[in-house]
């Protein structure tokens, strides 16, 4: 019963964290959606794409992190050391390569200038270390710590960016404030970096930074999975439709992330787990979420439109329960990537990069418009979410530390 309550009291405050995050990143669209025209507005969702899958490493680390002090909890100071080890190297190496493909993405992109995919290379340094005190964090289960990360993650894309809009109402300002502000979960979670020497045995950083690669991977694959959308949207549609689509997938991230913390929260406990109930539990709460998400969307289409821009967007309304409908069913496959990594199974990889390729056959091979793109999400990821759940669960292998 302690210990049921105790997840309880950790569920609630990491929800509340990542409710309070995600209300803040979603203020923050509103308010770009609000102060830029569609066009610059599809180039900043766009931008966001970019940063989304940047944070592939912090990710990386944060599952590796989490999942080896859960497991040998007994290590964590030596776990933690070689964390904080390998941090700086790789928030510099991947802000820096993030950066130089601005000679490449820039025109993908349509992008008048080359400096805001520069600016996601300098935002992507801090989100990646914070990768790293959230894994912490969630390996010991210092929901309370995990929080103040999150809020601050939230709140300094917030009050950084919107500053950067009303300085300037264009996508490059837009990206310094949120470069700046990327900062603000960094201080406020430096504290997990700190005090943990490597008394006692000490992990091999070559392990972890193996074991990163392989979980970076998968979450690479889901990562461009969720947000190639927005990417083929700039890409194939005119300015106008990409525009109208990333204002539906204001929504669909809203869908998407609110269920997140479920994720989170029991991630440790899947990790330890020898039978397939705490994920049927953990996926039946998830798709809950999603269906609740579809309804209100399908019946408050007028409400949800003020949710995504206004009424400039309102060619989108009544095609807005489909945006919800592919990130409630994209949150279910997060949760079971998650869950794979969390039991060390790495071949998911393959299923989600399957489904890449199914949507690029879809939207380059056949052609569609803003419903076939948000139908051919939403199909797919239903599709990947059953297969991956299908997968049988196999024996953990053992933390090495030498």
């Amino acid at each position: 019963m302690k210990s049921l309550r105790a997840a309880l009291t950790g569920g609630g405050l990491v929800a509340a964290g990542m409710m309070g995050m995600n209300i803040a990143v979603y203020g923050f669209n509103v308010v770009a959606a609000r102060l830029l025209v569609p066009r610059d507005f599809g180039a900043l969702t766009a931008l966001f794409g970019i940063i989304l899958v940047g944070t592939v490493w912090a990710l990386g680390l944060q599952a590796v992190t989490a999942r080896r002090i859960a497991v040998d909890h007994d290590n964590r100071s030596a776990i933690i050391s070689a964390t904080v080890r390998t941090t700086l190297l790789v928030a510099t190496t991947v802000g820096t390569v993030v950066a130089a493909s601005t000679v490449v993405l820039t025109p993908a992109l349509k992008l008048d200038s080359y400096l805001p995919v520069v600016l996601c290379g300098l935002a992507l340094v801090p989100l990646t270390i914070m990768g790293a005190q959230c894994g912490i964090a969630q390996g010991q289960e210092q929901w309370g710590s995990l929080t103040a990360v999150y809020l601050a993650n939230g709140f300094g894309r917030l009050i950084g960016g919107a500053a950067g809009l009303l300085v300037s109402a264009t996508p490059t300002a837009a990206m310094v404030g949120l470069a700046i502000g990327s900062w603000l979960p960094v201080l406020v979670g430096a504290r997990l970096l700190v005090g943990h020497g490597d008394a006692g045995e000490r992990l091999s950083r070559r392990s972890l930074l193996r074991e990163a690669v392989f979980s970076t991977h998968a979450l690479l694959a889901y990562l461009v999975l969720s947000n190639m959308d927005s990417l083929i949207a700039r890409n194939q549609f005119d300015q106008h439709d990409s525009g109208l689509y990333a204002s539906g997938l204001i929504l669909a991230k809203a869908a998407l992330f609110f269920p997140q913390f479920v994720s989170v929260v029991v991630f440790p406990n899947l990790a330890r787990a020898t039978t397939h109930h705490a994920r049927l539990r953990a996926v039946t709460l998830v798709a809950g979420f999603g269906v609740l998400a579809v309804a209100a969307t399908a019946a408050l289409p007028r409400v949800a439109l003020i949710l995504v821009g206004g009424e400039q967007y309102s060619e989108i309304t009544g095609r807005l329960w489909l945006f919800a409908l592919a990130g409630s069913t994209l949150a279910v496959v997060h949760l079971l990537v998650f869950e794979a990594l969390a039991r060390n199974a790495h071949g998911v990889v393959v299923l989600v990069w399957c489904a890449v390729l199914a949507v690029l056959a879809s939207a380059y091979g056949i052609g569609v418009g803003i419903t076939g793109l948000a139908l051919t999400m939403a199909g797919v990821a239903v599709v990947l979410a059953t297969a991956v759940y299908l997968v049988p669960m196999r024996s953990r292998e053992p933390v090495s530390a030498s």
